[in-house]
């Protein structure tokens, strides 16, 4: 996948436009867009202010994404969420399974 297909990947993952992306990131939206298109290349400090404002490390922009990471982010993400008890009932439930 190309650095402009990665971007669109990133930042409809997010349910970012462009535009929204664009105002975040301090960057023309034109720009941004050109780049996804591929119309133009991007520097790696500019991509690094793009991740930065998609909520990503440089790392997790390379890094290939698959199904199992996005559903481990989103377990995490949950687990984060409960209280210390249900955090250790969930535990006790998966010892089970």
């Amino acid at each position: 996948m190309e650095v402009g297909e990665r971007i669109t990947y990133f930042r409809k993952q997010r349910g970012m436009t462009t535009n929204k992306l664009a105002n975040k990131a301090g960057i023309s939206q034109s720009f941004i867009r050109d780049v996804e298109l591929q119309k133009k290349g991007i520097t790696v400090d500019n991509l690094e202010i793009i991740c930065e404002a998609m909520g990503i490390t440089l790392i997790d922009f390379f890094d290939p994404p698959t199904e199992e990471k996005d559903v481990d982010k989103e377990l995490m993400k949950q687990i984060g969420k409960l209280s210390a008890e249900q955090k250790t009932r969930l535990a006790e439930f998966l010892r089970l399974i």
